[in-house]
């Protein structure tokens, strides 16, 4: 939304106590009698410990952060309305929710003073929604107009991956997406790979992946998530200025051309991704030829079979090829 919003705190960060929200307290967890929603289907709770795996994860597909307390029944309806859009929209875009009492250093590194907050992530990149409690009017423009805006600027960067389908098939949120969801639930073969990427060990989980691969080579979702694991495995906590100087510095350099190519692809810019090494391989390094056909190959498996952009990628590299 254009304006942010009247700020009404839930809850204060800065060390004053809230009288208000004192009053609309409840002791029940999510998904219990009397409590918030829980998450389910598209809807995941975050907390500091797995804050950095949800970013990178943003490269993939668009994220809703919504910072919250999940015990201030004023924010129940704003959470319910946030999760059944998420889910009727079959994994194009995840809701994160983020319990602010109990990170607060999340809280912080938003630069908000309370609940609710909403953002939007993608690429890795935080835009601001909202701040305070919206009206019921504002709310139906955040899930009617804003959440589908989210998804087509996420297109438009490349980020058009899918939402792995998670949580309890019987909590509130789950309930609400559609039939179709369950098949965009988590393989059994795939729970431990997705669970190790959930708690941010890329390494465990590409190793994971390529078990199930071993089991079964024409499993093509584990592909794609081996690649992504592989890839932030190597880059998700490179430093993005450094990188480029890198490849800035030593432009014939096949290790500082890849390296900069992760740091492409993990901010959803795949076309510029295949772009640098392809031109790498046509400016005269094709005794590099072979760690550059792996690692695009590694790329490939990412974004849709359909995708313009890695049909043309396809084509260039079996020309450069022979």
């Amino acid at each position: 939304m254009a304006e942010q919003q009247a700020f009404h705190p839930g809850v204060s960060l800065a060390g004053a106590v809230d009288l208000e929200a004192l009053k609309h307290q409840v002791k029940a967890e999510p998904g219990q009698a009397g409590g918030a929603p829980a998450a389910g289907g598209y809807v995941i709770d975050t907390t500091e410990n797995t804050f950095q795996a949800m970013v990178q994860t943003s490269a993939t597909f668009p994220i809703l952060l919504f910072l919250w307390v999940p015990t201030d029944d004023r924010l129940f309806a704003m959470a319910r309305a946030l999760g059944d859009v998420a889910n009727k929209l079959n994994g194009q875009i995840q809701l994160s929710r983020i319990d602010i009492a109990s990170n607060p250093s999340i809280a912080q590194a938003f630069q908000i003073q309370g609940a609710p907050a909403l953002f939007a992530l993608i690429g890795g990149r935080p835009m601001p929604i909202l701040q305070g409690l919206p009206s019921d009017e504002e709310l139906q423009q955040i899930t009617d107009v804003v959440v589908p805006k989210l998804i087509a600027a996420a297109q438009q960067a490349g980020v058009t991956g899918t939402a792995p389908y998670s949580g309890d098939p019987d909590s509130d949120a789950a309930n609400s997406a559609s039939a179709g969801s369950v098949q965009d639930q988590v393989p059994p073969e795939h729970q431990e790979a997705y669970m190790l990427a959930q708690q941010g060990d890329y390494a465990g989980a590409a190793a994971a992946y390529e078990k199930v691969l071993e089991a079964d080579p024409n499993d093509t979702r584990a592909a794609r998530e081996r690649a992504k694991a592989l890839l932030l495995a190597r880059s998700a906590n490179a430093d993005v200025r450094v990188v480029r100087a890198a490849a800035a510095d030593k432009p014939d350099d096949v290790d500082a051309q890849l390296a900069v190519a992760d740091i492409d692809m993990i901010g959803g810019q795949i076309q510029d991704a295949f772009d640098r090494l392809l031109d790498f391989v046509a400016a005269g390094h094709k005794a590099d030829i072979e760690p550059v056909r792996q690692r695009l190959l590694e790329y490939f498996t990412i974004p849709e079979p359909t995708d313009e952009r890695l049909k043309r990628a396809r084509r260039r590299l079996a020309t450069l090829m022979y």
